[in-house]
């Protein structure tokens, strides 16, 4: 039952429904998510189950990868194809190479809006209650990366992209930021994610394979594998079942420990106290919590 589930999402569903389902059909309540898909999105949700949810926040850490499209001349107040239009625009024209240049121009690190019509809570309430009650609120900023951003397809009305972004980012908000750097309102008309991580679509799951009771399941030290995972002795497992800091000998901010049998044992990073030590993030040390191979 512990574990990594990687579902391709559909239209129409939101990443609860889909957490229910699972919570349902393996009779557990210890079910969660790694990165909200709107109800409009679809593709890769990655479900963790059991002691997968301690290993949840390193997969939501991970870069994703999407397909977008753009329907231009139009921006909504969800900024998606499903909102209310706010801004409007008939005659407008782009070729191709400077809608290449506008995508090009968001690659690396920017500030960027948090959309008003999303789950981020602000002084104890998420923002989309505040729009439900049409109140005013001023909008988080997130730094945010895009690490690469590629135009597939375009024609006067729309145009499709493929990006791969940092954690956090809302392709709603660059798709609004893109629009503004054309001078031409645009909203998502669709959005798919391909990747998080290294789960990608060959991965998933259907929501038909939950209701025929057949899912496939990806081990956990699978999820660990950007990871660089040490075997260690006895010794040391009995320090790093006490949870005690260690000489950082490893040159990496984070690594694995696993034992002889080959379970993974504990995560640690870099102690922010001394650098040259390494402290226990996560420590699996009893038989209801290790990961096993």
């Amino acid at each position: 039952m512990d574990g990594i589930y990687v579902f391709d999402k559909k239209e129409g569903y939101t990443s609860r429904d889909v957490v229910n389902m699972v919570e349902r059909f393996l009779n557990t309540k210890k079910v969660g998510h790694a990165g909200t898909l709107d109800p409009i999105a679809t593709g890769v949700l990655v479900i963790a189950v059991g002691t997968g949810l301690k290993i949840l926040e390193f997969i939501n850490e991970r870069d994703k990868e999407y397909i977008a499209t753009v329907k231009m001349g139009i921006e909504t107040n969800t900024l998606d194809i499903t909102g209310n239009i706010v801004k409007e625009k008939e005659n407008y024209f782009i070729d191709v190479d400077n809608l290449k240049k506008a995508l090009e121009s968001f690659k690396g690190k920017y500030e960027q809006t948090v959309p008003l019509y999303s789950s981020v809570k602000v002084g104890g309430q998420r923002l989309y209650k505040y729009a439900r009650e049409k109140k005013e609120i001023e909008l988080p900023k997130r730094l945010v990366e895009i690490f690469d951003i590629e135009l597939l397809d375009y024609n006067h009305e729309e145009f499709t992209f493929k990006t791969t972004v940092s954690k956090g980012t809302y392709i709603r908000s660059l798709i609004r930021d893109i629009g503004d750097k054309l001078e031409i309102p645009c909203t998502m008309k669709s959005l798919r994610r391909t990747r998080q991580g290294s789960f990608s679509l060959d991965d998933a799951n259907t929501i038909e394979d939950i209701e025929i009771g057949k899912l496939k399941e990806i081990p956990l030290e699978r999820a660990l594998n950007e990871l660089k995972i040490i075997e260690v002795d006895s010794y040391i497992e009995n320090k790093i079942s006490n949870g005690a800091i260690l000489e950082n000998r490893y040159n990496d901010p984070r690594v694995a420990f696993k034992n002889k049998k080959g379970d993974i044992i504990a995560i640690y990073e870099i102690y922010d106290k001394d650098k040259n030590k390494i402290k226990p993030t996560k420590v699996f040390n009893n038989k209801d919590n290790i990961i096993k191979n």
